[in-house]
């Protein structure tokens, strides 16, 4: 081990969980760490999605770190241009700025069993060695084309929504947007003005919440800023509305009917023709897929140049969409609102562990590990935001705080023991994910295809809890279920 019992660590990826990482270990004596992250700024999704209405579903006061708490939010679900400046004044407050090594894209990695280190490659050549290895790369960093043919075959400017062509002029141009996730309905309010004709096809609809945003005055700014139990307040009560909700899951199904129904009266309210309304009411379970929050995206599709198409898309031609009943849909600009490879974790990073064993082929069936953070035969390698911690409800930095803290206690177990790797048991790891999968396949996650599965069916993102049931598991790291190796 490194000078002091101190293990050094490389954590791969400066967005929130990254950055929650670094901070950890910083305040609890662990200086030798390195964060490479693979362009040029930090922020992760909140600086990749730059497309018009980008915000986050999640109020601001509970989507943020609890040692950071922000007075001066300028709304309760703020956007991204907010976040990526709270953010990046959070690393520099903490002093991890300086670890950080931009334009340093990860390869490969691979731990050398005799000397119990890890070796990391990055795509300019360099290697790097270090005690342990931490990946904070997220679930929804790859941007996900869908599976049409004729995609490159467009005439027109097109683009995903998470790579946002800002060069594009979409003023009265005629606009195919694809897709109806959380990005859609989001960017569609905000372009529906400025555009000549746009045409949505739907595959499912949504299930759509009301978003009960606010501006945040300059008085409630003083307050929060004077008063910062005024701010716990908003925080807590956010955070318990999730945790209540979250019980409809699997415990108690009538709050689920209960938030269907909210979701009801609101596109009653919004959508007075029966025959769109019809269009945008889904036939699967709430829940089952990603609940969205909007204000505005109901009232959008209601103008008279926009058009929902329900119709399967078959292709895309030169000219615009061809779908099922062969029409073809002349446009000048295709949008992708179609998502992330989300069951695609840490690729296309190689990963070796013990013996050369290779993680995408451990992961064959599906992403797994030892709550979300830890994999058999991978020592000390440790996730944030891994298999199974993604949430339905709630904020996900509650949850990488939760793991920021446990994988802090492993690294504090190797500094006792210099020398050694740190290897979670694998009986354990099987024991649990079991478990696990049983409490999966009572959610509503199992019942429509979505991201949270893999083409199995495997549910390999989502955490079937609260928020709370997830920090109380891993508030103390139990060494009996890992097993201590010395180097040779």
């Amino acid at each position: 081990m490194t000078a002091g019992n101190r293990p050094s660590a490389l954590i791969i990826g400066a967005g929130f969980g990254g950055i929650g990482m670094a901070i950890e270990l910083r305040r609890n004596g662990f200086d030798d760490i390195t964060i490479l992250e693979r362009a040029a700024d930090l922020g992760g999704v909140w600086r990749e999605n730059t497309y018009p209405g980008a915000a986050c579903d999640v109020p601001s006061p509970l989507y943020s770190f609890s040692f950071e708490p922000k007075p001066d939010w300028p709304q309760r679900y703020s956007g991204r241009e907010s976040i990526h400046a709270y953010l990046r004044g959070v690393a520099e407050r903490n002093g991890v700025f300086d670890t950080i090594r931009f334009g340093a894209e990860v390869t490969d990695a691979e731990f050398d069993d005799a000397a119990g280190r890890w070796t990391v490659r990055t795509a300019d050549g360099a290697a790097r060695t270090a005690d342990v290895l931490i990946s904070a790369v997220g679930q929804l960093s790859r941007p996900a084309l869908p599976n049409i043919a004729g995609l490159d075959t467009f005439a027109g400017a097109a683009f995903h929504s998470a790579e946002w062509d800002h060069s594009v002029d979409l003023h009265g141009k005629r606009v195919a947007c694809i897709g109806t996730g959380a990005s859609a309905i989001q960017y569609i309010p905000e372009i529906q003005p400025e555009v000549e004709q746009l045409t949505l096809f739907q595959r499912t609809p949504a299930w759509v919440i009301p978003k009960f945003d606010t501006d945040y005055s300059p008085i409630q700014h003083r307050l929060f800023a004077r008063l910062p139990g005024a701010l716990l307040v908003e925080r807590f009560g956010w955070w318990s509305i999730a945790e209540f909700v979250s019980l409809g899951l699997v415990e108690f199904p009538a709050i689920a009917r209960l938030v269907a129904t909210l979701a009801e009266r609101h596109l009653r309210k919004q959508v007075a023709d029966p025959e769109l309304r019809a269009k945008l009411t889904p036939d699967y379970p709430i829940g089952c897929k990603r609940g969205l929050f909007s204000n505005d995206y109901y009232p959008a599709l209601t103008q008279p140049n926009v058009r929902v198409e329900t119709t399967a898309i078959t292709e895309v031609v030169p000219q615009g969409v061809r779908t099922a009943d062969g029409t073809v849909h002349e446009v000048d600009v295709i949008i992708y609102g179609t998502g992330f490879k989300g069951t695609e974790f840490l690729w296309p990073m190689h990963i070796y562990g013990r013996a050369g064993r290779k993680l995408s082929d451990v992961w064959a069936d599906g992403a797994h590990a030892y709550y979300g953070v830890t994999v058999p035969e991978f020592p000390n390698l440790f996730l944030v935001y891994g298999p199974n911690t993604n949430l339905g409800v709630g904020s996900i930095i509650y949850m990488i705080e939760s793991q920021a803290r446990y994988i802090r206690q492993a690294v504090e177990l190797l500094g006792r023991h210099p020398r050694h790797s740190l290897e979670v048991r694998a009986d354990q790891e099987a024991r649990f994910n079991e478990a696990l999968q049983q409490r999966l396949a009572r959610t509503p996650w199992n019942f429509c295809a979505s991201w949270y599965r893999n083409a199995a069916g495997r549910i390999t993102n989502n955490w079937p809890g609260s928020q709370t049931s997830y920090r109380r598991r891993l508030r103390k790291l139990d060494p009996a279920d890992y097993t201590l190796t010395p180097a040779a």
